[in-house]
């Protein structure tokens, strides 16, 4: 049997012909369509809309009469035949094809796309790309995207794994696992070793295992006896997938790939499931009828993987998305009855440790996948048969963005891992830092940071040291760099560093031990938090006349567009809650409480005051607490004219210019720079700038380590002298790779005043 992979070429009118099918199947609503929309919705992912519904829906159909005509299945001879046949395979597309042929009604409304659709496969010019050209599937998605729906693109985080970067993180699993410790001499390809793949995408992660077992079973024993290998590893493997076109074309790759190592189909189907890998796993939801059975079993059997198997292995590029609280399920704690167990929760700091304002980080799609996967294979004690992956030991090799590298709000999760693994080994993909040219990002899309970690645990037993943290940059540079220095690097390769032994510190190198010894920024002082998010930019102008005529444009509207006016676009999210209608019981800190909601109002605005919205842009603001989505009101309460505040980062580094910046007014979330937030460090404790906010004990050590009196805006002071200014970026930028500043104090006297006078207005 030949298996033809699709040119690029014919993507675009592919995409043209499944977009059209997605539209109809969101307009033309038949009772087959709804009934199969909802069920797939109740038994898959509940959190889909009709919308989303529809698109996996049109791609599975799209992409699974693709699989059918790859596999030599002529179309024309009827979809029902098809999706019989398919089903060996691919037990799901098969069932979502038998739809089209089981219901009359959903035939005719969608007939003429469906023939266009046939049509097109039909005089598609298979052989035009050479089978060689592995990826060949990868490129064509990609391509069938941008067609299809680019935003979509951009909503789903598609943006897939360049297949370099999995063959280097195939291979280095792979040489960890032959390493002592493990001891597993063929690697991945042991019979003990299970692997998965907990967000599988396009099957990438799957092609690169089942290449890697190939060629390491070619290298040992010959190329007669990779088959059979092949065919052995797809019991061992596992891939979820929450979307359906995706999971399509990773389907169709896999079997392609499968395909080529091998010259046949394999006997069973691949287990490859559509389920949300954060799912509660003791949830099989009972018995389903007719076509629903496909959906049943896809259920069943990846739970019962997440329940029972022993994993050794997971390895993949779980999804980012940014406060996602409430999307992480079982893994966050959803539906669960009180006490019951939620593994995120053994990642919130204590509150002794004061971090509890960063630990909203956590509530980040990877980061629940990072817990999945650490509890699947470090905590999980399943009872199936026998494997390395019982008692809690195996490898987590993830590639994901870095802000737990170093943040303190996954300070806990640090400590974890510290605490199970005997070696984790850290590869810093993005030395540029953030927002770096496109050229040299692994992907092109995504402008944060990232990194590969490989956190690996082989025994269960007691352990007193905390694991091995090993470091490394790949080059700066050009993507192509990157990809030949990840090919060519071995865990035994020369240049990694070793980072902190203390539970906590970040997964970052040991800072140089002078710089190690400075105090940290919040250490001098009693408080620190966040500037104010206003979350609507009207509220905020460069005068305050702007604000008053824009509150007249809100009171004086009728009632029904006042909420538009007024950028609800924020309610519900869990970053404040205002809208128009709310009545709000309190007040910022001078300002009187109202009992009327700002759609109520009928009078002035709210006399506006200057507000500090970056560090050199002062603007105005109305100070009304119904209006600003988070406004901090201890800062509010803090507001006089003696009052003096620093903006700095301290999860992220500044690449150059001062370190800190200073402001006499409110500042604004992003105050420092117009990205990250940052926090908020006052000189006084209260209004009337009686009450410093440094360190009492701190300023009795150096007043009497100097020999004079050392008061909070002389020490204030001292620090805007040392970082206010964009020599110490360039003093301390070695040091910096590691976020959070420090403040070098000096034991002269003398050159401690110079400072202060320096740094004082």
């Amino acid at each position: 049997m030949q298996w033809h992979p699709l040119p690029p070429a014919s993507a675009s009118e592919l995409a043209q012909v499944s977009a059209r099918l997605c539209r109809l199947l969101r307009d033309e609503v038949t009772e087959a369509l709804t009934t199969l929309a909802a069920d797939w919705r109740e038994l898959l992912f509940p959190h889909a809309d009709d919308a989303q519904f529809a698109d996996g829906y049109a791609q599975a159909v799209t992409f699974g009469l693709l699989m059918a005509r790859a596999r030599g299945i002529t179309i024309t001879g009827g979809l029902h035949e098809v999706s019989v046949q398919l089903r060996q395979t691919s037990s799901l597309i098969g069932a979502a094809l038998q739809l089209l042929t089981d219901s009359e009604e959903t035939r005719q409304a969608l007939a003429t796309s469906l023939l266009t659709l046939e049509r097109v496969l039909d005089v598609v010019d298979w052989p035009r790309i050479s089978r060689r050209k592995n990826d060949a599937w990868l490129y064509f998605y990609e391509d069938f995207l941008e067609v299809y729906d680019n935003e979509l693109r951009k909503a789903t985080g598609s943006y897939y794994t360049p297949p370099e970067v999995v063959a280097s993180m195939v291979a280095l699993v792979d040489e960890a696992l032959r390493r002592p410790g493990f001891n597993r001499p063929r690697g991945m390809a042991s019979a003990e070793v299970t692997l998965g793949d907990p967000a599988t995408g396009t099957g990438t992660f799957m092609l690169g295992v089942l290449r890697q077992i190939a060629r390491a079973v070619a290298a040992d024993e010959g190329e007669g006896a990779v088959p059979a290998a092949v065919h052995a590893a797809l019991g061992r493997l596992f891939a979820f997938e929450l979307q359906l076109g995706p999971f399509a074309v990773a389907q169709l790759r896999v079997l392609a790939e499968v395909l080529a190592l091998t010259g046949s189909l394999p006997p069973t189907e691949p287990r490859m499931f559509v389920t949300d890998t954060l799912g509660n796993p003791n949830d099989d939801g009972g018995q389903f009828p007719g076509y629903l059975a496909a959906i049943g079993k896809q259920r069943r059997s990846a739970n019962r993987i997440k329940r029972e198997e022993p994993i050794t292995v997971v390895i993949g590029n779980p999804p980012y998305k940014e406060k996602a609280k409430g999307r992480g399920g079982w893994v966050e704690g959803e539906g669960r009855n009180k006490g019951e167990y939620a593994p995120l929760a053994d990642w919130q700091p204590p509150p002794e440790w004061g971090v509890g304002a960063h630990a909203k980080h956590l509530r980040n799609l990877y980061i629940y996948f990072w817990r999945w996967a650490s509890w699947k294979v470090f905590d999980h004690r399943p009872t199936a048969g026998p494997s390395i992956g019982v008692g809690g030991t195996g490898i987590v090799a993830y590639i994901t963005v870095a802000g737990f590298l170093s943040g303190p709000g996954f300070q806990r999760m640090r400590e974890y891992l510290r605490q199970r693994c005997q070696e984790v080994w850290v590869i810093d993909c993005s030395p540029e830092g953030h927002q770096p040219e496109a050229s040299t990002r692994l992907f092109q899309g995504v402008q944060q940071p990232i990194c590969i970690v490989l956190a690996s645990r082989w025994s269960a037993e007691p352990k007193a040291e905390p694991a091995r943290v090993r470091w490394r940059a790949l080059p700066a540079g050009h993507r192509r760099d990157k990809f030949e220095a990840l090919t060519a690097l071995r865990l035994e390769s020369d240049g990694w560093q070793d980072c902190p032994a203390d539970g906590r510190a970040p997964f970052l190198p040991a800072a140089a031990d002078r710089w190690a010894s400075y105090p940290a920024l919040d250490e001098f002082f009693l408080y620190d938090g966040s500037g104010v998010m206003p979350g609507r930019t009207w509220v905020i102008a460069p005068d305050a006349e702007s604000l008053n005529r824009r509150w007249a444009k809100l009171v004086a509207a009728p009632a029904e567009d006042k909420e538009r006016l007024f950028h609800p676009h924020l309610a519900g999210a869990g970053l404040g809650d205002r809208h128009v209608a709310r009545v709000v019981s309190n007040a910022l800190a001078g300002y009187p409480i109202t009992s009327r909601s700002a759609g109520q109002e009928a009078g002035a605005c709210v006399a506006p005051v200057a507000y500090a919205f970056r560090s050199f842009d002062r603007q105005w603001i109305v100070p009304d607490i119904r209006l600003i989505n988070r406004p901090n009101p201890r800062l509010w309460e803090l507001r006089s004219n003696q009052q003096v505040f620093i903006t700095a980062f301290t999860e992220e580094s500044p690449s150059g210019g001062p370190a800190l910046t200073l402001t006499g007014l409110v500042p604004d979330l992003h105050h420092y720079k117009g990205s990250f937030g940052g926090r908020v460090f006052p000189l006084w404790a209260d209004a009337a700038a009686q009450h410093p906010n440094l360190r009492p004990a701190l300023l009795a050590q150096l007043s009497s380590s100097y020999g004079r009196p050392v008061g909070a805006e002389d020490l204030f002071a001292y620090i805007a002298a040392v970082a206010a200014q964009p020599g110490y970026v360039e003093r301390f930028r070695a040091d910096l790779a590691t976020p959070g500043l420090r403040i070098p104090l000096t034991a002269d006297a003398a050159l401690f005043g110079e400072a202060v006078a320096l740094g004082r207005p």
